[in-house]
């Protein structure tokens, strides 16, 4: 009976590590090809699996779009977190997670409403706006309601990959200076926010 349970869960392990292979390439080569339809026999390759295997996990092509969003959603979630408050540091972050991912989600924002780019884009508005929110939050906390959004709204725009595009692309800034230029409009936002809020 142990054997038996330790083959199954032996037999459930190599299944998920399948899944997470098949994952990762599917993400790795999105950002390669600067696209969200990679053919399945690229990714078998790059998993080093077949396409039935594939198949198998995620049940189409679409299935394993949408895994993949979901686990790359979760990844950049998780590569721009700091601790609310902690602004600088969460400039830092920002900053480094666009010059890793930032000319992806500009070509699939460049995208428009192409079914597969706006799937990956529309969530990532979410992601941001709460990255913001949760970010800011003491520097929020004071502030009525209505003020509130208003200057989360701001501090998206501030803080937006179109901001840093701005700086970085068209500007060809360096990133030391494309991470100061946001940090001063940042604080400038908060300054004015403790100024103006009775």
């Amino acid at each position: 009976m142990a054997t038996r349970g330790y083959r199954m869960r032996a037999r459930a392990t190599a299944a998920e590590e399948t899944r997470i292979a098949i994952l990762d390439a599917a993400i790795e080569l999105a950002y390669e090809f600067q696209r969200v339809d990679v053919p399945l026999e690229q990714v078998a390759r790059r998993a080093g699996r077949s396409v039935q295997t594939i198949l198998r996990h995620f049940g189409s092509r679409d299935g394993l779009i949408a895994a993949a969003i979901r686990r790359g959603t979760a990844q950049v979630v998780e590569e721009r977190r700091a601790t609310p408050g902690d602004i600088e540091h969460a400039l830092d972050l920002l900053v480094e997670h666009y010059e890793r991912r930032g000319r992806f989600v500009l070509r699939l924002l460049a995208a428009g409403d192409d079914g597969d780019a706006a799937r990956v884009t529309d969530p990532g508005r979410l992601v941001h706006r709460a990255w913001v929110e949760e970010t800011f939050a003491p520097a929020l906390a004071h502030l009525s309601a209505a003020r509130r959004i208003e200057l989360v709204d701001l501090l998206v725009v501030a803080t937006d990959v179109s901001a840093w595009a701005l700086l970085r692309l068209d500007r060809a800034l360096p990133v030391a200076a494309v991470r100061s230029r946001m940090g001063v409009m940042v604080r400038a936002l908060l300054a004015q926010a403790e100024e103006t809020d009775v």
